[in-house]
């Protein structure tokens, strides 16, 4: 009678999830499609639905369970209050009128950065705490990183009740455009997309010689510009690859570099590039098609360089390719295509054809993913595994919008203490100092700044951090905005492959049961396009101008297409240190050319 309690109680909770995860993702689709929310109401609602399955639904233990339940009650109730109470805080301009005020801005604050603790860890959150130190102290620092002080009742009102803090344009993308991306992905993923990607690869690079690294790099590049995570991409699509690899005789420290490389890849290519590329378009108030073309050629050319290690590689250990009769069937692969092509076909019509905004768009494209999940490659699905797809598609994509928001509300409270204290500008100016007032120190302590923020958070977070101190110092040096975010935001993903801390060659390493060391060493190597592309596109601007000056842009991309085949090439197929280091010099001088020109 017991167990059967218990079942009860397990399919009553599911469904309560699943029901949790239904009204979330039509919240987010509701704002889209059902005109103007105001500000204070659509964000603090976005917290409010966030909080339960950070703290409840991926609790770990019954302390944290508990913990949780209680966290999650006081920061809903909270965000629900400032809702609910939104014209009456509007007219008070971010200053705090009452102790039941304060206590609310607390809760608020607490349940943010305790949320970022549990979706990814401490550090993040200890910055945030430092930032928060800072602002409540740094009025006894003496000498110009002191600051002259806020009003506890307007510094806590600001980061709470008005729209500079946790309520600012950070989380205007994540309410607004990543959490209808998110759900876009979940959706694909729910049905066969995954799969079509993964056929469309073998099709068209499994015979190849290296071919089932190929199948990684195009499958991950595919799979990861609509997950947004390198993790998750070398979880999902390495389950498939990794395997195929190590039975054709790829030494496991190629096969988990390869995973671990193409899935970085997948965050910088477009059209979706994961939801940094969103707060990119917020930051830089540069649309997001302008994004798009700005990053595409340095994105082709990142798996170009793999595509060109791969090639080397190949020939040193004569890696076979995938044999005709393990390649999927034409009529697979052309059926299975559709499931993602159908979707991707109405994202891209929709934001250059119909001329909708990208998240319009996008849910368009999930209201076709959504009809899709009731067919399979065979044709239609039972009434219960259309069920499955859809409670799956759901479930994931509550919990991916609760992971990035966590991160975004998290980074907020950073963002605003910079802008109430003035602390971005100072520590800008300390940039401008240490590099001399030159561009090229300047962009080198940018880059070891995004290394080290990089390897404790992940990617989004570190490149909002980073474009907000760094950022200004670059534009400062002659940079445009664009070509500064897009430096920071390829440099901030160099953790996914650079040890000490590298995510992604971890998760590769972990699966394929090979020392991580010698993944990492292999994949800095094959990956050698995300240390130098930035660098590029400094050196040449061109590159970035596809839209505008197509001629210059093809112009500068094959320039540093032939200083990455020679770089990437020298530094695996040559066997002697003197002959990699030449090669290296030949193409980084290549590469680096635009600079002379």
């Amino acid at each position: 009678m017991t167990e059967i309690n218990r079942d009860a109680a397990s399919t009553l909770a599911r469904a309560g999830w699943l029901g949790l995860a239904a009204a979330m993702v039509a919240f987010h689709i509701g704002l889209i499609f059902w005109g103007l929310v105001p500000n204070l109401v659509s964000r603090p609602l976005h917290l409010a639905f966030v909080l339960p399955w950070v703290f409840v639904f991926d609790a770990k233990g019954q302390w944290e369970r508990v913990t949780g339940i209680a966290l999650a009650t006081l920061g809903v109730a909270a965000a629900l209050w400032v809702a609910v109470n939104h014209d009456m805080l509007g007219d008070q301009y971010g200053f705090l009128e009452t102790d039941f005020q304060v206590a609310v801005a607390i809760v608020l604050l607490a349940c943010v950065i305790e949320a970022a603790r549990r979706a990814i860890g401490w550090p993040l959150p200890l910055v945030a705490v430092a930032a928060l130190a800072y602002a409540v102290w740094g009025v006894h620092i003496p000498g110009e990183f002191g600051h002259s002080g806020t009003p506890m009742a307007s510094f806590l009102g600001t980061l709470t009740i008005a729209e500079g803090g946790i309520w600012g344009s950070l989380t205007a993308v994540s309410v607004g455009v990543v959490a209808i991306f998110v759900i876009f992905g979940a959706v694909l993923n729910a049905g066969e997309a995954g799969q079509g990607f993964m056929n469309v690869a073998a099709a068209a690079a499994g015979h190849l010689k290296g071919g089932a690294a190929k199948v990684s790099v195009i499958s991950s590049a595919l799979f990861g510009s609509i997950s947004g995570s390198a993790s998750a991409n070398v979880a999902s699509t390495g389950a498939i690859t990794l395997p195929a690899m190590t039975r054709l005789g790829y030494p496991k420290r190629l096969a988990a570099a390869v995973e671990a490389v193409a899935s970085s890849g997948g965050q910088i290519m477009p059209p979706l590039m994961g939801a940094g590329a969103f707060v990119m378009v917020e930051l830089t108030g540069v649309p997001y098609t302008g994004i798009m073309a700005a990053a595409i050629l340095p994105a082709l050319l990142y798996f170009f360089a793999v595509w060109v290690g791969i090639n080397a590689y190949a020939r040193r250990f004569d890696l076979r390719g995938i044999a005709p009769e393990d390649s999927p069937p034409a009529r697979d692969v052309l059926i299975t295509s559709g499931f993602f092509l159908v979707p991707f076909s109405v994202l891209l019509w929709g934001m250059f054809v119909g001329g909708y905004t990208p998240q319009y768009a996008a849910c368009l494209a999930i209201l076709a993913g959504a009809c899709l999940l009731g067919f399979t490659r065979t044709g239609l699905c039972s009434p219960a595994q259309i069920g499955d797809r859809i409670s799956s598609a759901l479930l994931t994509a509550a919990r991916q919008i609760a992971m990035i928001a966590s991160i975004i509300f998290c980074a907020s409270i950073i963002i605003g203490v910079l802008s109430i204290t003035g602390l971005g500008v100072k520590i800008t100016s300390l940039i401008l100092s240490g590099s001399g007032g030159m561009l090229w120190p300047t962009l080198l302590l940018t880059a070891i700044a995004c290394l080290v923020l990089g390897m404790e958070v992940p990617t989004t977070a570190a490149y909002v951090i980073c474009v907000s101190v760094a950022g200004p110092a670059l534009i400062q040096q002659g940079l445009e905005p664009l070509q500064a975010h897009l430096f920071v935001f390829w440099f901030a993903l160099l953790s996914t492959i650079t040890p000490p801390v590298c995510g992604a060659v971890f998760i590769a390493a972990g699966m394929i049961g090979e020392n991580w060391i010698k993944v990492a060493l292999t994949a800095m190597a094959l990956g050698i396009g995300l240390y130098v592309i930035p660098l590029g596109m400094i050196a040449n601007p061109n590159i970035l101008r596809l839209a505008e000056a197509p001629g210059a842009a093809l112009f500068a991309c094959a320039r540093l297409a032939l200083g990455l085949w020679v770089l990437s090439y020298g530094l695996i197929a040559l066997r002697s240190w003197p002959s990699k280091f030449g090669a290296g010099a030949v193409g980084l001088a290549i590469a680096m050319s635009g600079v002379l020109l």
